[in-house]
């Protein structure tokens, strides 16, 4: 039995929100239950249209998929969502150059499925936190290659710069995971604004803190705001074994 609670804050430095969240614990097609953050960028409104019109293309494209495989599903539903921003962005002026994040996951029984476009983060959190998807960013790129470590990367200047986005290119690579979960895990998916203004290890402390899940949720958009708030934050919380 799945429990569930999300949420999308503004923070305290933007005038927009272009954080956008959608869960579903019933199934959605042929998928047993749906969850997406994704994460939108451009000028003016552009990002939160990004954002949103994505996370609902990908919805809708799982409602209608035949296909029985999740990586098949999520892939193609996101590639769809790919072409249709592209197509938006090239017809409307002020949507031009728009794009999003996106991480979606779906459970299957004690197994979990994840796809990733972008710097949005899925986590599986327990005695310990460890991420899961791996962000598309210069800035990982270069501790990958071994340019910086990792501590450098938390405040590095191109932190922002996304080396894949939904929209920003006429295809799409999409990343998958597949994670096993035992009893007792959190699956934490969020959006930089969280990620950027906490430490891993902050999150997992506070998660280990709080009550319910609610509780869990709340406490980790105090904590990014008071650290700051300096993007729009997106938390989704999800216990698998509840």
């Amino acid at each position: 039995m799945l429990k569930t609670f999300s949420i999308t804050d503004i923070g305290k430095k933007r005038k927009l929100n272009q954080d956008y969240v959608y869960t579903s614990e019933c199934p959605i097609g042929n998928l047993s239950n749906v969850f997406i953050v994704a994460d939108g960028m451009g000028g003016h409104n552009a990002g939160d249209y990004a954002s949103k019109y994505t996370v609902e293309t990908i919805v809708s494209e799982i409602e209608k998929s035949f296909e029985k495989n999740p990586v098949i599903i999520l892939g193609k539903a996101i590639e769809v969502a790919n072409t249709l921003i592209r197509q938006k962005s090239g017809e409307v002026a002020e949507l031009e150059g728009m794009g999003t994040t996106v991480v979606a996951a779906t459970f299957m029984g004690k197994y979990l499925q994840v796809a990733n476009v972008g710097d949005s983060r899925l986590y599986v959190v327990n005695e310990e936190i460890k991420q899961i998807t791996r962000d598309h960013s210069l800035v990982e790129e270069m501790v990958r290659m071994g340019g910086i470590d990792r501590a450098s990367a938390r405040n590095h200047p191109d932190k922002n710069i996304i080396t894949r986005a939904i929209g920003a290119s006429d295809t799409v690579e999409v990343d998958f995971f597949s994670v096993e979960l035992t009893p007792g895990d959190i699956v934490l998916m969020c959006s930089d604004g969280l990620t950027n203004m906490l430490e891993d290890e902050e999150i997992r402390m506070i998660l280990s803190g709080q009550r319910d899940i609610v509780e869990k949720a709340q406490a980790l958009v105090k904590a990014a705001n008071d650290n700051g708030g300096k993007d729009n934050i997106a938390v989704v919380l999800i216990e698998p074994f509840a």
